[in-house]
């Protein structure tokens, strides 16, 4: 295991962390699987993808009608 999956494992394993998580309606896989991308910038150029996609692109993912609570 590599230092950085083991820091990501101890963030995404904090209580403190899992609570806003819940709240935000953040699900842990779709989190890792993004932060493991941006960490792999050469494979999203190679997709054609951004690594991380615009904040007004996750915002409108996760709240419709930007009616976030």
């Amino acid at each position: 295991m590599s230092e950085t999956t083991s820091k990501l494992d101890e963030l995404l394993g904090d209580p403190m962390v899992q609570l806003v998580m819940e709240r935000d309606r953040v699900e842990p896989t779709e989190l890792r699987l993004m932060l493991e991308r941006a960490a792999q910038p050469m494979l999203a150029v190679e997709a054609e993808e951004p690594a991380v996609p615009p904040a007004h692109v996750i915002a409108e993912s996760r709240c419709p009608n930007w009616l976030c609570r």
